[in-house]
Protein backbone atom coordinates (compact mmCIF):
# COMPACT_ATOMS: atom_id res chain seq x y z
CA UNK A 1 0.00 0.00 0.00
CA UNK A 2 1.09 3.69 -0.69
CA UNK A 3 0.12 6.97 0.06
CA UNK A 4 -1.38 7.43 -3.22
CA UNK A 5 -3.52 4.50 -2.63
CA UNK A 6 -4.91 6.19 0.26
CA UNK A 7 -6.04 9.66 -0.22
CA UNK A 8 -7.56 11.34 2.91
CA UNK A 9 -9.48 13.20 1.19
CA UNK A 10 -11.64 12.34 -2.54
CA UNK A 11 -13.49 14.56 -4.17
CA UNK A 12 -17.06 14.51 -5.96
CA UNK A 13 -16.88 15.73 -9.98
CA UNK A 14 -19.33 18.71 -8.55
CA UNK A 15 -16.59 19.84 -6.11
CA UNK A 16 -13.68 19.29 -8.91
CA UNK A 17 -15.49 21.18 -11.25
CA UNK A 18 -15.96 23.72 -8.75
CA UNK A 19 -12.41 24.04 -7.33
CA UNK A 20 -11.68 24.04 -11.23
CA UNK A 21 -13.88 27.12 -11.51
CA UNK A 22 -12.42 29.11 -9.02
CA UNK A 23 -8.80 28.05 -9.97
CA UNK A 24 -9.87 29.82 -13.22
CA UNK A 25 -11.32 33.06 -11.67
CA UNK A 26 -8.69 33.55 -8.55
CA UNK A 27 -5.78 31.60 -9.41
CA UNK A 28 -4.23 30.05 -7.10
CA UNK A 29 -6.72 29.26 -4.10
CA UNK A 30 -6.20 26.51 -1.11
CA UNK A 31 -9.15 24.65 1.20
CA UNK A 32 -9.34 25.10 4.63
CA UNK A 33 -11.68 22.59 6.51
CA UNK A 34 -12.74 24.78 9.35
CA UNK A 35 -13.44 23.54 13.08
CA UNK A 36 -16.24 25.39 14.06
CA UNK A 37 -19.66 23.92 15.01
CA UNK A 38 -22.55 23.96 12.34
CA UNK A 39 -21.95 25.90 9.29
CA UNK A 40 -18.62 27.05 11.17
CA UNK A 41 -17.28 23.31 9.95
CA UNK A 42 -17.59 23.75 6.52
CA UNK A 43 -14.68 23.95 3.87
CA UNK A 44 -13.89 27.16 2.79
CA UNK A 45 -12.00 28.68 -0.07
CA UNK A 46 -9.49 31.43 0.14
CA UNK A 47 -6.49 33.00 -1.92
CA UNK A 48 -3.42 32.01 -0.26
CA UNK A 49 -2.80 35.97 1.13
CA UNK A 50 -6.20 35.67 2.62
CA UNK A 51 -6.10 33.18 5.37
CA UNK A 52 -2.80 33.19 7.52
CA UNK A 53 -2.43 29.71 8.38
CA UNK A 54 -0.88 29.04 12.25
CA UNK A 55 1.83 26.41 13.22
CA UNK A 56 -1.27 24.49 14.65
CA UNK A 57 -2.43 24.01 11.15
CA UNK A 58 -1.05 21.04 8.84
CA UNK A 59 -1.42 20.38 5.09
CA UNK A 60 -3.81 17.50 5.18
CA UNK A 61 -4.15 16.64 1.44
CA UNK A 62 -4.50 18.04 -2.07
CA UNK A 63 -7.32 17.47 -4.06
CA UNK A 64 -6.50 18.66 -8.12
CA UNK A 65 -3.15 20.43 -6.86
CA UNK A 66 -5.41 22.19 -4.34
CA UNK A 67 -4.04 22.33 -0.96
CA UNK A 68 -6.55 21.55 2.15
CA UNK A 69 -5.92 22.22 5.01
CA UNK A 70 -6.73 21.72 8.72
CA UNK A 71 -6.30 22.28 12.38
CA UNK A 72 -4.69 19.70 14.78
CA UNK A 73 -7.71 19.52 16.53
CA UNK A 74 -9.45 18.66 13.71
CA UNK A 75 -7.19 16.35 12.23
CA UNK A 76 -7.56 14.44 15.39
CA UNK A 77 -11.64 14.13 14.86
CA UNK A 78 -11.11 13.41 11.42
CA UNK A 79 -8.19 10.87 11.52
CA UNK A 80 -10.32 7.68 11.76
CA UNK A 81 -12.30 8.60 8.20
CA UNK A 82 -11.92 9.55 4.72
CA UNK A 83 -13.03 12.96 3.76
CA UNK A 84 -15.30 13.16 0.88
CA UNK A 85 -15.53 16.50 -0.43
CA UNK A 86 -18.67 18.08 -2.38
CA UNK A 87 -20.59 20.53 -3.26
CA UNK A 88 -24.03 22.09 -1.99
CA UNK A 89 -26.95 24.06 -3.54
CA UNK A 90 -27.06 28.01 -2.23
CA UNK A 91 -25.11 30.53 -0.18
CA UNK A 92 -24.07 29.55 3.33
CA UNK A 93 -22.64 33.76 3.54
CA UNK A 94 -19.65 33.04 4.68
CA UNK A 95 -16.13 34.14 3.27
CA UNK A 96 -15.45 31.60 1.05
CA UNK A 97 -14.56 31.88 -2.36
CA UNK A 98 -17.71 30.08 -3.47
CA UNK A 99 -20.22 31.69 -1.83
CA UNK A 100 -20.81 34.11 -5.13
CA UNK A 101 -20.85 30.55 -7.19
CA UNK A 102 -24.66 29.66 -5.52
CA UNK A 103 -22.60 26.49 -4.41
CA UNK A 104 -20.33 25.33 -1.17
CA UNK A 105 -18.15 23.32 -0.24
CA UNK A 106 -19.13 20.42 2.11
CA UNK A 107 -17.63 16.78 3.18
CA UNK A 108 -18.82 13.72 4.08
CA UNK A 109 -16.55 11.16 5.80
CA UNK A 110 -16.36 7.19 5.58
CA UNK A 111 -14.61 5.43 8.08
CA UNK A 112 -11.66 3.33 7.01
CA UNK A 113 -11.20 -0.36 7.14
CA UNK A 114 -9.14 -1.64 9.85
CA UNK A 115 -6.96 -2.75 6.88
CA UNK A 116 -6.17 0.68 5.97
CA UNK A 117 -6.44 2.92 9.16
CA UNK A 118 -3.42 0.35 10.69
CA UNK A 119 -1.21 1.49 7.50
CA UNK A 120 -2.35 5.47 7.73
CA UNK A 121 -1.02 5.09 11.75
CA UNK A 122 2.34 3.92 10.03
CA UNK A 123 2.35 6.38 7.65
CA UNK A 124 1.01 9.55 9.99
CA UNK A 125 1.25 13.41 8.06
CA UNK A 126 4.17 15.05 9.28
CA UNK A 127 4.03 17.45 11.72
CA UNK A 128 1.83 15.37 13.80
CA UNK A 129 3.25 14.94 17.28
CA UNK A 130 4.03 11.46 18.84
CA UNK A 131 1.54 11.76 20.87
CA UNK A 132 -1.42 12.26 18.11
CA UNK A 133 -0.36 9.63 15.72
Amino acid sequence: MRVADVPRVVATEAARALLARLRAKHGEILIYQSHGCCDGSTPMAFKPAELSLGRDDLLYAEVDGTPLWMGRTQVDYTIGTQLILDVGQGSLGTFSLEDGEGQYFKTASRAWTEEVYAWLEQHPLEGLPEKRR
